[in-house]
């Protein structure tokens, strides 16, 4: 099995040391940069994380800015962490991007089970561990670049068509309720089913040769969608 990568950005030197140290010898890939700009090159060339630990007080950002460049490019889960206890700023980060967080100072054990639990309740993504994700001969993503390439020929994806695309990604083969997918894609925004089946029907346009005669995106009427096509790389751990 390979390994979860972990892109930690937090600027004290210690801490990050500290953290990549633990995480590491807890059998996790930890990338750890001071600041929002290299993580996200990192990212643009390495490929998307598992998990995100995104710093509250940055160098040149707040970390909800950085939080918003990630999740522009996929769905990628955020634990935020940080030095105050405003409840405001915890709620308001948990509503729009975060899966958890944690006030400093904490035992290191407690952010490793924390991480475990955000991930168990993701499905499996293995195929992340590549930048060009080959889905099949006919289509490739990636997802840092916000572009899909069809038949060899390059084609760009919103914020919302790629967190779209990259949830029903991460559950291949499986449904994907309506429901769950706007949680995912608007997690702070009152959105109906309306809205779901036009973003759905312009990613449509731009994946497959007939929108009307999907091969990718299948509708499961009355339910939600589901991605008929698993990348080779990605491994089914509830196969």
């Amino acid at each position: 099995m390979k390994k979860s990568k972990i892109l930690l950005i937090d600027n004290d030197a210690g801490f990050s040391a500290s953290v990549t140290e633990h995480l590491h010898s807890a059998g996790y890939d930890v990338a750890s940069f001071p600041d929002g700009p290299p993580a996200i090159d990192h990212v643009q060339q390495q490929g998307l994380p598992h998990i995100a630990l995104v710093n509250l007080s940055l160098p040149s950002s707040h970390g909800f800015e950085l939080a918003n460049q990630l999740k522009s490019m996929a769905d990628v889960p955020i634990i935020f962490v940080t030095s105050t206890g405003d409840k405001d700023v915890i709620v308001d980060g948990l509503k729009r991007y975060a899966e958890d967080f944690i006030v400093k100072p904490f035992d290191l054990r407690e952010l490793e089970a924390r991480v475990q639990v955000v991930l168990a309740r993701m499905p499996s993504f293995d195929y992340a561990s590549e930048p060009m994700i080959r889905v099949d001969n006919n289509l490739s993503i990636d997802f840092a670049h916000n572009r899909i390439v069809v038949a060899g020929k390059p084609v760009g994806l919103t914020p919302t068509e790629s967190i779209m695309l990259h949830v029903l990604l991460r559950n291949a083969t499986r449904v994907v309720e309506n429901r769950m997918l706007i949680a995912r894609v608007w997690p702070s925004e009152e959105v109906y089913e309306d809205t779901l089946r036009v973003h759905m029907h312009r990613l449509r346009r731009k994946l497959e040769a007939d929108s009307h005669h999907p091969h990718y995106i299948r509708t499961e009427r009355g339910v939600g969608y589901r991605f008929t096509q698993r990348p080779p790389e990605l491994h089914d751990d509830n196969a």
